[in-house]
Parts: structure tokens; sequence; C-alpha cells
């Protein structure tokens, strides 16, 4: 009896290991299909294969997660739909400033052409854009913008953090709403975690103030979501006319992550007056619509261009996964080439991949001064290691390389020969440019490249600048360190 009682659980077992076998392997075949399925990288692509055939449960759990960039069947389907309804108004643009690419330098229309395409927003002349520096002034001019608003605020942050002067404009918008200013607000659901738990957006609500969660991260729905996707957006939109845009999010660096270590955020903000507003507002419309569920079809209310201003000649640069995809990586592309004399980049966060890092020492091959300014210290231990796996390359290739120890230098541009600025929120790496919705500021102004450099030239002398020869000689251990974290750069 004990020996057919044996027999039958050895047959049992067997049978089971097979057909775990036979799980396995058509989920792993039907994966390493979909990795295939998507032109990327070989490198990329074989990375995958081999985690998922290695490890099939963490490895197909990974790639549903962050393996590809959907942002879900029903929004893509949402976007797609909208972008055609949206297509009408930049067209619209694109028709009535055509004459305003004629005052840019010969050099400087093909660019503009490229940051326009796939359906984005012309170059318009008349602008009015003023570089602010200083993060406690510029929440108060928030506040001052806010206190004279008279029709509309439209808010769209990744961060809105509690604490310090950010509540007073929190404060700001609830009184503005109540005198009957039409007020918007559209944040990150990630990034503003804390204060969607908190009291302010009952009060907001309460007050006649809207208020959306951008990209909902839904338990459940990463299978057909991808759970990292960001809107990583910073406009502040008053009464169709001026727009605030760059590094800095709706955050008092008094209170903002102190515990990180890195010292204050230091940021940096332009205020635009004139018609390239509209465009900003075009977007923050559009964005609003996407993410708002009880909007179906993008009804934009073509509200007037400002008027000009001054005679700054500016473009809007909006991208992000669906929505203009790879527009903003072809454009810092053509930027780093473009450069003939002077190439300086600050970030944050620097990632980039193998396109860009040949640009980019190309670029200091051939002549042109590049500097790259990134902070010191960070608040991510993993990003610093693997920004720091590139210096080698950069530094044998000619790029001079300064870290600033003034805080975490927060500030995202990019400067060109002293003429041609992009300016907002792109850090310079592969989330940035490959996976969240982000916003920059094209200027294409002699006088406001100088207001920049004067501004670099500040933190440049908050920094030092990594001398090759030192660098080579690092210890050992952290040459692997920094190449290990490397491996997680298109993650970051």
């Amino acid at each position: 009896m004990n020996d057919l009682i044996n027999i039958f659980l050895k047959h049992t077992f067997e049978l089971n290991i097979n057909w775990l076998l036979c799980i396995h392997f058509i989920l792993v075949t039907y994966f390493i299909g979909v990795i295939i399925s998507v032109r990327r990288p070989v490198g990329v692509a074989f990375a995958w294969i081999f985690i998922v055939m290695t490890f099939p449960v963490f490895g197909i759990s990974l790639y549903v997660l962050i393996g590809e960039r959907p942002v879900g069947r029903k929004l893509t389907r949402k976007i797609t739909r909208m972008n055609r309804e949206y297509s009408e108004v930049t067209e619209g643009m694109r028709i009535k400033y055509a004459s305003d690419r004629q005052q840019l330098p010969i050099e400087s229309r093909s660019f503009s052409l490229l940051a326009e395409s796939n359906n984005g927003t012309p170059v318009v002349a008349g602008n009015k854009v003023d570089l602010h520096t200083n993060s406690l002034q510029i929440l108060q001019l928030f506040i001052d913008e806010i206190n004279q608003a008279k029709e509309s605020l439209h808010l769209e942050f990744y961060i809105w953090a509690l604490g310090g002067d950010a509540d007073r404009v929190g404060e700001a918008m609830i009184a503005a709403a109540k005198r009957g200013v039409a007020c918007r607000v559209l944040l990150d659901s990630l990034g503003s975690k804390d204060w969607f738990k908190s009291k302010w957006p009952a009060r907001f609500r309460n007050a006649g103030i809207e208020v959306t969660e951008a990209l909902p991260i839904q338990i459940g729905r990463f299978q057909f979501r991808r759970a990292d996707l960001r809107l990583h957006r910073k406009i502040f939109i008053i009464d169709n006319a001026i727009v605030w845009t760059g590094s800095m999010n709706l955050v008092d660096p008094r209170t903002f992550k102190q515990d990180s270590g890195v010292g204050e955020w230091v940021d940096a903000m332009v205020r635009v007056e004139g018609p390239v507003a509209s465009q900003f507002e075009l977007t923050f419309s559009f964005d609003w619509s996407v993410d708002n569920p009880r909007i179906t079809h993008f009804n934009n209310q073509r509200a007037p261009a400002a008027p000009n201003e001054g005679g700054v000649i500016a473009q809007e640069l909006a991208s992000g996964p669906v929505y203009r995809d790879d527009i903003l990586y072809q454009v810092m592309i053509s930027a780093i080439i473009d450069a003939r004399e002077e190439l300086t980049i600050t970030t944050p966060y620097f990632g980039p991949d193998d396109g860009l890092m040949q640009a980019l020492m190309g670029t200091a091959r051939r002549g042109v001064r590049v500097t790259l300014i990134a902070p010191k210290l960070n608040d991510s231990k993993l990003v610093a290691w693997s920004s720091r796996s590139y210096y080698a390359d950069l530094l044998n290739s000619g790029v001079h390389i300064a870290e600033f120890h003034g805080g975490l230098l927060h500030t995202k541009s990019l400067l060109v020969d002293k003429k041609t600025a992009i300016f907002g929120s792109v850090n310079f790496d592969q989330r940035s440019l490959r996976l969240n919705f982000e916003i920059s500021l094209i200027v294409y102004n002699k006088d406001f490249c100088s207001k920049l450099e004067t501004l670099i030239e500040s933190y440049l002398a908050q920094s030092n600048y990594v001398d090759p020869k030192v660098w080579s000689k690092r210890p050992r251990w952290q040459h692997y360190l920094e190449n290990a974290a490397h491996l997680t750069s298109p993650l970051l």
C-alpha cells in the first residue's frame, strides 16, 4: 500500500513539475516575443530577455511595471483623440506666426522647425522674458500675481509641498477663488501625494477651486499603464497673459526635504509676458482635458494671444510619452551638435544615453567649450553614483565638469553659444527625455542668454571643477560602484 502511495505522489510531483515547466516556457516565450516586438537598443533588449529568462517571476513583473512606455490603453486613446482636436489649434498658430521665424538667424530657423514638428508650437516674437533666481522671492511674486489676477489662475506642477510659503500660495488661491477668479490646479499624483492626503484639496474645492490629480497610481492597473510615468511640468498662468515656468516646484526651500542632507534646493524660473504665454495656456488646457476624467474631448476656448510685450523671440516645447514622442530628445541632440563656441548644461540629474554622450564628447573634441554643472551632493545616492560613471569619458573628451556645493542645484538649462537657451523642467536624463511629461521655453535672445550666463557664473563660483588626473586616481571600489549604479540609469 505504501509503495502505491509513493508511486502516486512521485507521479503527481513529476506531473506538476512538467506543468510548471510548460507554463514557465509559455510565459517566457510570450514575453520574449513582447520584448522583441518593440524596436529598442540591442543591449536593452538582451538585458530584458536575460532577466525574464533567469528570474521569470521577478523579471516579468518588472517588465510589466517599467519595461515599456505605455500610459494605458484608455488614456492613449483619449490622448490620440484629443491630439487630433488639439492639432487644429496648433496649426492655426503655425500659420499665424509663420513670418516670425524670418526674424531668427538662418542657423536657428531649422532648429525652431524641429521644436515645432509633430504638432508642436511655433516661434513667436514680441515677448518679455525675465529671469528670477531667488526661490522665496519667486513664491512671494506668485502670491502677488494671484492677488492681482482678474480672470483665471492655472497651476500645473509636479510637486506642491506642505509648509512654509507654499502654504501662503494656497491661502492666496483660496482668497482669489472667493473673489471670483476661476482657479484650476493640476498636480502629479506621486509628486504631490502628501498634498493630496492633506486638508488642502478639500479646502480648495470648498472655495470653488477645481483640482485634478494627474496620472493617479492605481494598484491593479500596472499591467495596463506604466507606474512611473509622471507629469513633471512646472506651469503657472495668470489671466491667459502671463506665464511662469522653469525648474521650481511649489515648495519652500527652507522646509522641503531638509532631511536629505543636501542643503536647500537651488532653482530658477522665468516670467513671460507676450504671445508665447498662449502656448503654455494651450498645453495646460490639453493636460487638464487629458487628466480630467469628466472631459471626453479637447475643447480649448481659444483665448486670444497676449499682446506683444517685448522684443524676445521664444517658443514653448512640450513633450511626453505618446504625446510628441522623442521630439525633446531630438531637440537636445540638435542643440548640442549646433554649438560652435560654447555649450553649458546645468542639471541636478545626469543620465544620458549613448547618443547624447557621443554628441557631448564629439562637440568637445571639435573645439567647443562644453561645461556640465551638477550638484556635488544629490538627494538620490544611486543617481549620484550613476552620474559619476560618465565622468571619465567626458573628461577624456575635454568636457569640463563642475560640481556645485551650494545646495542641490535644481536648475535645468542648456545655453548654446550665448544666444539660444533651453530652460524649463527637463533633466539631462533618460527619464525626462523619454518618460515624463515635460515643458521648456526656448529663448532666441542674446540679452536673456547674457542674464542666464550671469546666473551660471554664480553657480560656477560655488562649484569645484573635477580634475581629470585626480579623478583617474580615485579608489577602484568607487569605479565599480559607479558602473554598477550605471546599469540602473534607464530607470532613474
